[in-house]
């Protein structure tokens, strides 16, 4: 079972919390694939079970270079359904739009077709895992446990 962590980060914020997601997912037995949006390909998009993705907050939404592929990828939405997706977020501000971005990337994500997840419980149980500035050690578990939960339901949803 593969899981593709797909991030965009300018200044390293994401890509940290985007390597705890990957780890996360990789304790939970699945292969993983972290990308940013130069380096992932169709195919590994298409053949993922699983997408979590993650952005900095740019003008209260995701990345543009992350919407580029949401949309060139879109020929391949039929085979995205029914797979899991999940979102994680940076910002600089603690008022910054985490929320917002989370939001706009669940929302392509529902558009795919995919079964959609926020954070466990025992990471906050929102939208997803957010930070304002570097994570710090308790958003880097959260991270971890984003990337657990991703990876046990997509086990069990197309096992």
């Amino acid at each position: 079972m593969k899981v593709l962590v797909l991030y965009y980060s300018r200044g390293g914020n994401t890509k940290r919390l985007a390597e705890a997601v990957a780890q996360g997912a990789r304790e939970a037995g699945c292969e993983v694939l972290l990308r940013t949006p130069e380096t992932v390909t169709v195919d590994e998009f298409r053949e993922s079970s699983a997408l979590i993705v993650g952005s900095p907050v740019y003008f209260g939404g995701m990345a543009a270079e992350l919407k580029k592929v949401l949309d060139d990828f879109v020929k391949v939405r039929r085979q995205m359904e029914g797979k899991v997706g999940a979102a994680f977020a940076t910002s600089a501000h603690p008022s910054g739009g985490k929320e917002t971005t989370l939001i706009a990337i669940l929302q392509a994500l529902l558009i795919y077709g995919m079964v959609v997840v926020g954070d466990p419980l025992e990471a906050g149980g929102h939208y997803g895992v957010a930070c304002a500035g570097a994570p710090d050690e308790k958003t880097l578990e959260a991270g971890r446990k984003l990337g657990a939960r991703v990876a046990r339901l997509a086990q069990k949803l197309l096992s």
